[in-house]
């Protein structure tokens, strides 16, 4: 049996980054994968999406070419094409984990892991062979898979999720997209901008539900702008897939039906979690609502058993899996790493225009019953906007009027995914709106919204 100081279970964001981390701090380790390395994000989700949607982007631009002073004509897009460079930018990627495992002397398991008693993993390879292997500490870093609804059982065929919504072999002329969190206005934007009629059903009253609501709207303004269906407070009750295409049976919040036709149903529906035939049960880890139950450190009810990522509370963004997995590693190594603040985790989603928020959003603020400032600063009084053909959207930041702490900061517009990382870091420095205002920002670039925006809310604008 081989032995080990550390094994993880998934090469995820969480997975690797919690191997490698492990190896620096001298440990020997082992990483069980049962696919690709990389896991869910760097294969099916945040990388070769991003690639989609890039390729998106540029037709776009193509197309409003002119808009710029050049001529264009007869640009298409290539959809097997487009479909191929994700692809390909996702297996450098996978490669590059690859060699970072290498460089870091950490050994690939190739398998499916479960828990095993005394400190024990079992590996079963894709011959059914099976390999014991042990270690002192144990990490569950298993990931999540798109969820299914009863209603839209994912067929790969005419209901599909997003794995298969980034391989299909050719552009569907009609779509329907159920549900518009990250991956489903992702999509619906890759889609619609390749030609397909995209419909999009919401069950809340606005799309991206999670984040402020003046984003929300500011997002469902655009999309309609391109052409984008949207149903909100609505719900799919059937899928029709007899026939050629689907026939998806639509019910609004006031009873109220309609049936959609279309060639393909992408379920967005959200994710779930892969706990699934792990062991927990039997050696004994405790669960709650499909998430295993851990401390501020990671560490389960079981010595030397620790969940990092999706399956364990918080987020299931890989950023968060990440910083999960340092923290994991770091306290089993004996440092002191301070706890994760859930409360300061950015969110990006990668739609045109973009979003990017961080901390509370306005109606959240005031039910904590705080007294607010809130400053706004469109991109339209932008002079980097202007000039990038890029004035959509707006920066909105809101205060604490009491004590000038920044609660949230919300963004739409072009590329403020690179924007928030100073949000995150004015919140977690506790900086105040007075010293955002007088931190110089360089001009012009779409990063002084931010000090406009601040300065709206403390009534020292100076551009609008």
């Amino acid at each position: 049996m081989s032995k080990f100081d550390v094994i993880v279970i998934g090469s995820g964001p969480g997975g690797y980054v919690a191997a490698i981390r492990a190896s620096q701090l001298g440990k020997k380790v082992a990483v069980v994968e049962k696919a690709e390395l990389g896991g869910i994000c760097l294969n099916w989700g945040c990388i070769p999406t991003k690639a989609l949607l890039k390729s998106a982007q540029v037709y776009e631009y193509i197309k409003h070419a002119k808009d710029y002073g050049i001529d264009v004509k007869g640009a298409e897009p290539n959809f097997e094409a487009i479909i191929k460079r994700s692809r390909d930018v996702a297996a450098g990627m996978s490669k590059g984990v690859q060699f970072l495992m290498k460089k870091n002397k950490i050994e690939i398991v190739s398998g499916y892991g479960k828990l095993a008693k005394n400190k024990q993993v079992e590996v079963t390879d894709d011959k059914g062979n099976k390999t014991m292997l042990s270690a002192d500490h144990i990490i569950l870093a298993t990931g999540g898979r798109a969820r299914e609804l009863p209603t839209m059982k994912i067929d790969n065929t005419k209901i599909i999720g997003y794995r298969k919504a980034m391989v299909l072999e050719k552009r569907p002329d009609s779509m329907v997209v159920v549900g518009s969190g990250a991956i489903g206005v992702e999509f619906a934007y890759f889609y619609a901008a390749m030609g397909t009629k995209v419909t999009i059903v919401e069950f809340m009253p606005g799309i991206v539900p999670v984040e402020d609501e003046e984003i929300s709207k500011q997002l469902e303004k655009e999309y309609k702008k391109m052409g984008i269906n949207i149903l909100l407070n609505s719900s799919v009750e059937a899928v029709d897939t007899a026939g050629k295409g689907c026939k998806v049976k639509v019910k609004s919040k006031s009873g109220e039906e309609s049936t959609i036709e279309c060639d393909i149903v992408l379920s967005a529906v959200g994710v779930q979690t892969n706990l699934e035939n792990l062991g927990l049960e039997e050696v004994g880890v405790a669960t709650d609502k499909g998430k295993v139950l851990v401390d501020d450190y990671y560490k389960t009810n079981i010595p030397g058993v620790y969940a990092i990522g999706d399956i364990v509370k918080g987020p299931a963004l890989a950023h968060v899996a990440s910083h999960e997995g340092i923290i994991c590693v770091e306290k089993i190594c004996g440092l002191h790493p301070h706890p994760m603040d859930y409360n300061n985790i950015p969110g990006c989603t990668y739609c045109t225009p973009e979003i990017a928020s961080v901390g509370l959003t306005e109606k959240a603020a005031k039910e904590k019953g705080y007294e607010l400032k809130v400053g706004k600063f469109p991109f339209s009084a932008s002079g980097k906007a202007s000039a990038a053909g890029a004035k959509e959207g707006f920066v909105k930041v809101i205060f604490d009027a009491k004590y000038g702490e920044l609660l949230g900061v919300h963004m739409i517009g072009a590329n403020v995914t690179e924007m928030i990382a100073e949000a995150v870091i004015a919140r977690k420095l506790e900086t105040t709106g007075h010293e955002i205002i007088t931190a110089v920002h360089p001009h012009p670039t779409m990063s002084e919204a931010i000090m406009e925006a601040t300065a709206a809310a403390y009534g020292e604008v100076i551009h609008l």
